[in-house]
């Protein structure tokens, strides 16, 4: 998790990062205030206002945190708990929706009329932004993509299909997710690799770790083909820590059209300009950024 200090201008004053304590609600909770203040004695500024990007959606009626891959927050009041904390009004989005706002105004789809963000890392989501607003839905959940099933998937997907944190089998999650790739390597006959170690073996030659990365594009490639037919986007911009396999760019391109229903495809997909940083800018983004 990265936290920073923006201002007005868009410019970073303080950056930190964070690694979430597994499977503690209360330490998750301290350890993001804890964030929130070593920030602001950063820059030596108190009271700053605060943004969150959350890996899940807050339930409009109950307050509490659903959908996400971070079980641990689910069911709880996450944006009450942190305000307690911290003593302060606390605003949270989705973390997809965050990339969506960060890389529109001043990103990877700056300017672009209807943009489909998607985060690819420990989990996998997705939002719609049409005209600089993100699409909500009756239930607050439009773009959420990687819990439908994997398009379009071949006979041996069918058999293997792995069980995703939702409970339902062979979503796009459990495909596409970092844990998700090393899952499949394994079970095609590998040893427990992360994925910079599996796209590096396969760059290195590596047939098995090769399998799997072309394997994982092909899945990308359906994935995002099923996002272009039903949404029709500009762009599709990509963030998390798989957005920094740099062949989702070339080879995914190459592959959707065979998916989707028009014949001249005009949708890029591009990394977020902002890199790990654009989720953050995004959680800045829920409030009026300060002039520091």
């Amino acid at each position: 998790m990265i936290g920073a200090i923006i201002d007005g201008d868009h410019r970073v004053h303080a950056e930190r990062h964070l690694d979430v304590p597994i499977g503690d609600y209360p330490a998750t909770v301290a350890a993001i205030a804890a964030m929130v203040s070593t920030l602001e004695q950063d820059v030596g500024i108190e009271g700053l206002p605060v943004g969150v990007a959350t890996p899940g959606r807050l339930n409009a009626s109950k307050h509490l945190m659903c959908g996400s891959h971070v079980s641990w927050l689910n069911a709880r009041p996450l944006p009450r708990d942190l305000a307690a904390n911290l003593g302060r009004d606390v605003r949270t989005a989705h973390k997809a929706g965050c990339l969506a706002r960060a890389e529109y105004l001043d990103g990877a789809a700056e300017g672009a009329t209807r943009v489909f963000a998607a985060v690819l890392g420990t989990g996998v989501s997705g939002a719609l932004l049409i005209d600089g607003q993100l699409l909500g839905g009756s239930n607050g959940f439009a773009g959420t993509w990687s819990h439908n099933s994997l398009p379009w998937p071949t006979p041996a997907e069918s058999r293997t299909a792995p069980t995703c944190g939702c409970g339902q089998h062979g979503c796009i999650e459990a495909w596409l997710s970092g844990p998700g790739m090393s899952a499949d390597h394994v079970r095609r006959g590998g040893h427990a690799l992360t994925v910079p170690d599996i796209v590096t073996r396969a760059e290195a030659g590596e047939r098995l770790a090769g399998i799997t990365l072309r394997d994982w594009l092909a899945r990308s490639a359906r994935s995002f083909a099923a996002v272009i037919n039903l949404m029709d986007p500009q762009v599709i911009v990509v963030g998390g820590g798989l957005s920094r396999i740099r062949w989702l760019y070339s080879e995914v391109p190459k592959i959707w059209g065979r998916h989707c229903v028009a014949d001249e495809l005009r949708t890029t997909l591009v990394p977020a300009a902002h890199g790990d940083a654009s989720i953050a800018r995004g959680a800045a983004l829920l409030w009026p950024l300060p002039q520091l």
